[in-house]
């Protein structure tokens, strides 16, 4: 008899439902792990809206902690039972990609698609974890042990939005005194702003308008909030800074106007670190780039996979420098999943990050 497993199913545009299916079978380099605690993703909510194009009938979800349930016959280093995490992005090790350094874009093939997403495959291209079981691909690559003294909701962040946001201030190469800027302090740009703190930013300027952002993003860090309906955050970060810019803007909402914000408050020769997920074509005004003459650089970056990233993620979390549990604001067992999906892609009652729990 098929044993069967209950799992969040994009149906349709507009539709996420709690379905069933069957519990995946292991191949040689697989594992299936029994998920203890999921969560929803910005990007989820561009799937449910159809913005972002699924197959109809995929599980999604993409940010998995669990239990080793079965390995499969040539994955070895692990055991069953153990507690592990995943990255969203899981590359294989062996693709040109990986070997060239680039794990997030393994598979990506030609950049001429729609979908140059590389390693993003749960949620996307194969079953992803809002549900009871996940099948991960290339399990020695993508395993990452999590360390007995962290709890789910310590580790929940690392698989996506811990290792996206503080890749926005690695590509964006913060420097030790810089000054940041982040647009948008959703999760990814809080994490964004942990990440140039820990890089060694100076001066972090966090724009939005949530007070529950605001009042998490001090605690990270934040030296300045700039709350954009009191006033043009343009204008606010060029008076913070004095007129110079600042040396890195990190874009982390994926729409024109934040953008083009991010390119205002440049200083010349700064650059702007995109992380947002863009549903539309994006312009680049001529003054705001400087007409190509400013030395500007424009750098956009995937969320990076593999177990290495998460281990290193993990570190950070249990030495005390990142501290993200505030971050989960809400939780839900899977069963009120489609309750959780209303509330977040409404952001009502200052919702950050659900935690789901099979």
């Amino acid at each position: 008899m098929t044993r069967m497993m209950k799992a969040a199913i994009f149906v349709e545009p507009g539709r996420i439902v709690l379905g069933e299916k069957p519990i995946p079978d292991v191949g040689p380099l697989d594992a299936l792990i029994r998920v203890t605690t999921t969560t929803i993703c910005g990007t989820d909510v561009h799937i449910l809206k159809g913005e972002y194009p699924v197959e109809k009938g995929l599980t999604i979800g993409h940010e998995p902690v669990g239990v080793i349930e079965k390995l499969g016959s040539a994955v070895s280093g692990y055991r069953e039972g153990q507690r592990v995490i995943a990255g969203a992005i899981t590359p294989s090790g062996h693709s040109y990609a990986c070997l060239c350094g680039c794990h997030s874009q393994d598979g990506a093939g030609t950049r001429h698609g729609f979908k140059p997403m590389g390693g993003w495959r749960f949620g996307n291209t194969i079953d992803g974890c809002q549900a009871e079981y996940l099948l991960v691909p290339d399990a020695m690559a993508n395993l990452s042990p999590v360390p007995d003294a962290l709890t789910d909701e310590q580790v929940l962040m690392c698989p996506d939005i811990m290792s996206t946001g503080l890749s926005g201030a690695e590509s964006g190469k913060v420097r030790i005194g810089d000054t940041v800027a982040v647009f948008a302090l959703g999760p990814i740009g809080l994490c964004a702003a942990a990440g140039a703190r820990l890089m060694g930013a100076t001066t972090i300027i966090g724009v939005d308008t949530v007070p529950e952002r605001l009042a998490v993003a001090r605690s990270l860090g934040v030296d300045h909030v700039v709350d954009f309906k009191a006033g043009d955050p343009v204008e606010a970060i060029m008076k913070l800074t004095d007129g110079r810019g600042v040396d890195v803007a990190i874009e982390a909402l994926g729409t024109q106007q934040t953008f083009e914000s991010c390119l205002k408050v440049l200083r010349p020769g700064g650059t702007l670190s995109s992380l947002g997920v863009y549903s539309s074509d994006l312009t680049i005004p001529l003054g705001p780039f400087m007409a190509g003459l400013g030395d500007l650089k424009i750098v956009t970056t995937l969320c990076p996979g593999g177990k290495e990233r998460m281990r290193r993620l993990m570190e950070v979390v249990a030495s005390g420098r990142i501290d993200l549990q505030a971050m989960v604001t809400h939780r839900f067992p899977l069963e009120r999943i489609e309750e959780a999906y209303e509330l977040f892609a409404n952001q009502r009652d200052g919702v950050l990050k659900v935690a789901i729990t099979p």
